[in-house]
């Protein structure tokens, strides 16, 4: 038997090179949150009608990355495990951004409806989208020993934040630039187009930074890794993915309960933010979907969500040592908790200009989202199936955005008059009910049961 290595730490500039394209990924997330709605809508989409649209993206990753994960937990080619899903991805989305907002000039061209364009072209960017997301959650796993599992994922979220401020605030830039943000009927702000151009170039070369930067280890590395167990492996069959799901840890299926109410409470705000800021704060009917002041809370929205993402840059570097002080699913149901109460006050403070304090609330539990889970998952799956349990993770993710999409227009025509803020508080909620499923239910490292660890012995290979 050969003697076993220990996986090495990696360097700060080396975590930083392999998360790097995450950044790119995070841009064109960005520039999506903060404009599908009003492209939507300004495409003639009702207030009602968004969520059913947003379904795109959480049914796409429902079924992409699961598969992605398998793949790249059973494939090698010269350019790594990952890499090749980033680039496919990268490229791919760069097409969706550029095509998106320009639905309306592409129906011109084609004889199609643009509102049904838009929505083919939301696909395939949410599709590619989660083709390059997803192998850079496993590579952290890949990559890492278990115990920089925590600053690994905070690195991710630092540039995440980086590159979500970028996307988020091209539009307000541009529009001080001297670009219009007025949108001819039935097409798309001038300032929105040219944002999406920017974001595909920016993650074409964020992609490929990581690519050019960052060696993955081999097949042969990983059976030498100590964490590795020595078992018979048969070939890895499409079926497994089945397999897997069935034999999910416990401490993963607690992480998907917080997972659930913390991305129904993120969809809320994402499709709704513009709807409510313009009934809320503006002033407008429902209906008001084509003015400068409808377009005008559309920016603001998109400065709002840059505003969360760069106050969850500042609490990604503290994760780290609030985790080894007060422990993993303290600090995550203390960023719950805060994002929940961010959600809540943007009802009660009515002076715009006063939003950004609701968004430091959402900084904290978007930082803590996105790294704090992951951090706790990796603890309890087993390193040959780090791909495909990360996209099986995802289910907890997908699953309520759809729910909330196919019920969440209805909510807010039917029981709240179209008043979407109404809506946003409903997220908060359930925010603050992740942060006490966290407290009660999920273990920390420390106190998870020995018949718990031990259940990664018994995941089908």
């Amino acid at each position: 038997m050969r003697a076993k290595k220990v996986k090495p730490e990696l360097s700060l500039a080396q975590i930083i090179n392999m998360s790097m394209g995450f950044l790119g990924i995070q841009m064109a997330f960005g520039l999506q949150n903060g404009n599908a709605s009003r492209i939507l809508a300004n495409l003639g989409a009702d207030v009602h009608e968004l969520s059913w649209f947003w379904l795109v993206a959480p049914i796409t990753g429902l079924i992409v990355q699961p598969i992605i994960g398998h793949m790249g937990d059973n494939t090698w080619s010269p350019l790594g495990r990952r890499k090749p899903y980033f680039l496919i991805g990268a490229i791919l989305c760069a097409i969706g951004l550029v095509l998106l907002p320009n639905a309306a000039s592409v129906t011109q061209m084609f004889a199609a409806n643009a509102l049904l364009l838009a929505v083919i072209f939301l696909t395939m960017m949410d599709a590619s989208v989660n083709v390059a997301m997803e192998p850079f959650r496993a590579l952290v796993g890949d990559m890492l020993p278990k115990h920089q599992g925590t600053i690994g994922f905070s690195v991710q979220t630092i540039l995440i934040g980086v590159g979500a401020v970028i996307g988020s605030y091209l539009t307000k830039w541009l529009t001080k630039l001297g670009v219009s943000n007025e949108a001819p009927e039935g097409f798309v702000a001038d300032n929105v187009i040219y944002s999406f151009y920017i974001g595909a170039g920016l993650l074409l070369i964020a992609i490929l930074y990581t690519i050019i930067t960052t060696r993955e280890y081999s097949p042969q590395e990983f059976e030498e890794f100590e964490e590795e167990k020595e078992i018979e492996k048969s070939p890895s069959k499409f079926s497994d993915i089945f397999k897997d799901f069935v034999a999910i840890p416990t401490q993963m299926k607690k992480l998907g309960i917080v997972q659930f109410f913390s991305w129904f409470a993120l969809f809320t705000m994402w499709v709704f933010t513009t709807s409510a800021l313009a009934t809320h704060h503006f002033g407008l009917s429902p209906e008001d979907t084509h003015s400068k002041t409808f377009n005008t809370a559309g920016d603001l929205t998109g400065e709002l969500f840059g505003m969360y993402n760069f106050w969850a840059i500042p609490f990604a570097f503290l994760l780290t040592p609030i985790a080894k002080r007060i422990g993993k699913k303290q600090t995550h149901a203390l960023a719950l908790l805060c994002g929940g109460l961010g959600l809540i006050s943007m009802y009660f403070i009515k002076d715009v200009n006063h939003l950004w304090i609701s968004m430091i609330g959402l900084g904290f539990a978007w930082a803590s989202i996105l790294a704090m889970p992951y951090a706790m998952l990796i603890e309890v799956i087993p390193q040959r199936k780090m791909g495909v349990y990360m996209g099986i993770f995802n289910f907890f993710i997908v699953i309520p955005q759809i729910i909330n999409g196919l019920f969440g227009g209805p909510v807010v025509s039917g029981i709240f008059g179209k008043q979407a803020m109404d809506y946003i508080v409903v997220g908060g909620v359930c925010m603050l009910i992740g942060a006490i499923v966290t407290m009660i239910f999920v273990k920390s490292e420390n106190e998870t049961p020995k018949e718990i660890k031990e259940e990664i012995q018994q995941v089908h290979f």
